[in-house]
């Protein structure tokens, strides 16, 4: 092997990088921040290598919202090791993470939501991902709460995830800890909620 010649994994190296400095000039600057030669410059990189891994600056913002959506389905993956009730809470106390709570990935989420609204193409790539996570958060409350029909735990899915994005938002603006675990709990009442009994006129009571 000559001694120029680049690895996969150096390839992969790259590309990451390019990407990461997309996502942080999104998070800082918007839409209007992202070109081709700004992403070379941040990520550090000759241009003709950002044109070499994505067409133009459409490419890389679909990339960036996969990226996100794989982000994302990582938060409700199943791991068998771990019984399925603490699995569900797991996943709804990772979403207050340090690493997600944080001006730079609540900004880049924002502008992300943004472009969905803005653009139909962005908006069913944002639309697909969002099906993903309900489904994996409801695969988790299925296991948790085996009673509930697929149906009721994709609304418990949405349910929360409600909560969880006006958690991301509200982040921004400097809520307390105190809120955010207050929001987790509502997530977890909504969660592990019994199962609504027919002979009580199919009301649900929550547990404490």
């Amino acid at each position: 092997m000559g001694t120029n010649a680049v690895t996969s994994g150096e390839q992969v190296d790259r590309q990451a990088r390019i990407l990461e400095a997309a996502m942080d000039l999104l998070s800082r600057h918007g839409i209007s921040g992202v070109n081709m030669r700004a992403v070379a410059r941040e990520a550090g990189v000759a241009l003709g290598l950002v044109n070499y891994y994505y067409d133009d600056k459409t490419t890389l913002i679909r990339a960036a919202l996969r990226r996100v959506d794989e982000h994302d389905l990582l938060l409700v993956a199943p791991d068998p090791s771990v019984a399925p009730d603490e699995q569900l809470r797991r996943a709804l106390r990772r979403v207050a993470g340090a690493d997600l709570l944080t001006t730079r990935y609540l900004s880049l989420r924002l502008h992300l939501w943004a472009l969905a609204q803005a653009d139909e193409d962005y908006a069913q790539i944002n639309a697909a991902a969002f099906d993903r996570y309900i489904d994996g958060l409801a695969a988790l409350v299925s296991s948790a709460m085996p009673g509930l029909a697929w149906e009721a735990c994709r609304e418990r899915a949405s349910d929360i995830v409600v909560i969880q994005n006006g958690m991301w938002l509200t982040a921004l603006l400097g809520v307390d800890k105190a809120s955010i675990q207050r929001s987790i709990a509502r997530t977890e009442q909504i969660a592990f909620a019994q199962v609504p009994d027919e002979n009580a006129g199919g009301r649900v009571t929550f547990r404490p």
